[in-house]
Parts: structure tokens; sequence; C-alpha cells
């Protein structure tokens, strides 16, 4: 029976084996040499999940990479399924002599990671649908509440989740983005981003996010899993 475990068991149940947590999902990248060879191992990491790939396992194949994601479909969520295929996966990866790790070598190595928009809102509900049919998005599932964030079907474009305003704010952008990164990734990032002139808006909610912020006052959240288990 599947169980559904939280960030922090999540990932303590594979950083050794170069899987990272991100937004519900574990995920991981394999360097390969062409896109042939991406294809060779992404037809090793399905037929590792066997019949849990359609449920668990989503894919992208680039010439110098993999990207690998499992999560319950069922579930929205990391299961102790998808432990165990994560595991199963790093060992046939390393059967080829290649292996499952968070680095992405793309001219300006950087980690894994995900982007989400955030749009602050008066009344969401009100607003939800526009940017549901306007974008061709869907419902995350189990997750279609006139309130709950929204999903690229294709899992291409960023999701968009809304924040709610307590009172009309004019004067300040009400669009941002989220950059959700690996635990391990997020000082490496904020460093970077202040030394290239952002600065530091918030740290109040760190490690889930910090807030930035260009020098004209546009602002990013660096977020990820931790402080959130409750």
């Amino acid at each position: 029976m599947e169980t559904t475990l939280n960030g922090s068991r999540a990932s303590a149940a594979v950083g050794d084996s170069g899987w990272r947590y991100l937004l519900g999902g574990l995920r991981t990248a394999v360097p390969v040499g062409s896109l042939a060879q991406a294809a060779d191992v992404a037809a090793l990491v399905v037929a590792a999940c066997g019949d849990d790939a359609d449920r668990h396992l989503a894919l992208d194949l680039r010439p110098g990479r993999i990207l690998l994601t499992l999560q319950s479909a069922e579930h929205a969520g990391v299961t102790t399924l998808d432990v165990a295929l994560a595991h199963r996966v790093s060992t046939a990866v390393g059967g080829l002599g290649l292996r499952t790790e968070p680095e992405i070598a793309t001219g300006a190595p950087r980690s894994l990671q995900l982007l989400e928009i955030a749009i602050d809102a008066l009344d969401i509900a009100a607003i939800r649908p526009f940017w549901k049919a306007l974008l061709g998005y869907a419902d995350e599932p189990g997750r279609d509440g006139p309130t709950d964030a929204l999903v690229d079907p294709l899992w291409q474009g960023p999701a968009v989740w809304f924040q709610q305003m307590d009172v009309p704010r004019p004067q300040r952008n009400r669009v941002h983005f989220d950059l959700c990164v690996p635990h391990d990734e997020a000082r490496r990032r904020i460093d970077a981003a202040l030394a290239a002139g952002g600065r530091l808006v918030s740290e109040d909610r760190a490690p889930a996010f910090w807030v930035l912020a260009d020098r004209e006052g546009n602002e990013v959240c660096i977020t990820t899993w931790q402080g959130r288990d409750g």
C-alpha cells in the first residue's frame, strides 16, 4: 500500500541517490552524450518502472541530458512507491555507467528547478477561470477548488497559483515568480542573484522562501521544501 510522504521524509529517502524533492515530486537529471543516448536511457528507465511508469513517471529528453520526475498521479505527491522507483531507476542508470544527479550541465551549470507564477488577488475565485481559459491550463489532480493552483496539462509551462490579498495594492507588482530549487542549492542561487545586482527583501520565512528583488523592485521568491512540513 502506498503512503504519501512529506518533504523531509521524501528528501531524506532519496538524497544520496541524486534525486531532489521539488513541489511534490522527485526529480533528477541524467547527463548523456546525444539525443539517441537519451532515448536509450529513457527506454531503460521506463522498463525499470514497469507497469507503474504511466502513473508515476515523466521524462524530458534533450541532446545533453534527460530529466526524470516521479510523482503519484493519484495522490499528486510523492509516495513510498515513488521512492522505491527512484532507487530502481538510479540502479538501472548506473548499470550503463551513468548517474542520476541534481546538476544540469547547460554551459552555465545550474541545478534542477521549477518555476511558478504567483498572482495576488482580492477575489481569487473571480479571476481563476480567466487564467485557466487563457493559458489552456487544468486543475491539479484532487485540487479543483475555486482558489487552487492551475497547472499545464502537458507539464511544459510553469504552474500558476493565487495569493490572497486583504486590501488593494496598486503600487506594487501583483505578479511575481517563485523559483523552487533543491534545498542544498538555495544559498548559492541567492548569493549569485545578490552579486548580480539584486537585493534581499525578506528572509523571515526562510528556508521555506526568501524574497529577492531586482533594482527596480520586481520580486521573486527562492523556495525550497524545507520549513513546510508543519
